[in-house]
């Protein structure tokens, strides 16, 4: 059996960090990184979708890793997100996360072609092979990828033995149920939807990588011990609040990570910067949402956080 215990726990999505000019900030990764380390979380999901990877160079993924391995290493797990719309370049920051030591690498499918399973199984494999002393996680997010992670395709990844889970993003609740149930004890699926970070939980899912944990770590870390002691109605409830918060970051004109970094601004005096064009920037309408937000979340770490 391979200890997983390492994973077990909360690791929030880590946010873009830019300077005034739009650039990464080596500062302000490093910043981010060590306010993670104080709010006591277990690791961090480094160059994902809340990271703007999309949006970001080779080059600007590899200093951004290289800030956070810096002030993470030997706090923090790294699970390093690698993949990119090519082979060549997802080998790349994989073969780079494996010489700054992360604790394991992710990745989507391949996007905008859909691809065979056969050619998405030989891109992830081609990473892992990359990088073969790391541990390698599958993402699942079929509303985004354009692509699902098939139970057939799951089994084939799963001859790897460097393969150690799901990251599962898909909204249906049964998909973890049914991911853990194919691959037994030895694997590990990570529940993806903030909003249902409880039922994930409870139906088999034993940690989480979420995009909003960042900006309110101390409800997840909340619910994450409210689960494990089966208080499941006092789970619910902050689990609502949290979703509320949610709910009222996403009714801005500006993109809800946009929102994030404000509200980080006003809550813990961190400025991130703001976020990669074509993702959309604060407008002033949006500042009294945010700064409702931001009351939403002080107020209910008030009432949940003894």
């Amino acid at each position: 059996m391979r200890n997983l215990e390492k994973y077990k726990g909360i690791i929030p999505a880590f946010y873009a960090c830019y300077d005034e000019n739009g650039e990464i900030s080596p500062e302000r990764v490093r910043a981010l990184t060590e306010y993670h380390v104080k709010k006591g979380v277990k690791g961090i999901y480094v160059n994902g979708s809340s990271g703007e990877c999309i949006y970001q160079s080779v080059e600007d993924r590899k200093i951004v890793l290289e800030n956070v391995m810096e002030a993470a290493k030997g706090k923090l797990t790294v699970i390093a997100h690698v993949a990119c719309n090519n082979t060549k370049d997802s080998v790349e920051l994989a073969k780079h996360a494996e010489s700054l030591g992360v604790d394991a690498i992710a990745a989507i499918p391949p996007i905008y072609f859909h691809l065979p399973e056969y050619a998405i199984a030989d891109y992830w494999n081609a990473m892992s092979a990359a990088a073969p002393n790391t541990d390698f996680v599958i993402y699942n997010i079929p509303q985004l990828a354009g692509v699902a992670l098939t139970m057939n395709l799951f089994a084939k990844m799963r001859e790897n033995p460097k393969v150690i889970g799901v990251k599962n993003s898909s909204m249906p609740v049964q998909d973890i149920q049914m991911f853990k149930a194919a691959a037994g004890e030895d694997y590990i699926i990570f529940n993806g939807p903030d909003e249902q970070f409880i039922s994930g939980r409870v139906i088999g899912a034993e940690a989480g990588i979420g995009g909003t944990y960042g900006v309110m770590p101390e409800l997840f870390l909340k619910m994450d011990e409210l689960v494990k002691e089966n208080r499941l109605d006092e789970a619910r409830e902050v689990q609502y609040a949290a979703n509320e918060v949610i709910y009222k970051m996403c009714s801005c004109h500006g993109n809800m990570y946009a929102v994030i970094k404000e509200i980080l601004r006003i809550n813990e005096n961190l400025d991130l910067g703001s976020v990669r064009a074509p993702l959309a920037e604060l407008i002033e309408e949006d500042m009294p949402i945010v700064r409702e937000a931001a009351e939403m979340i002080r107020v209910a770490r008030e009432k949940y956080i003894k």
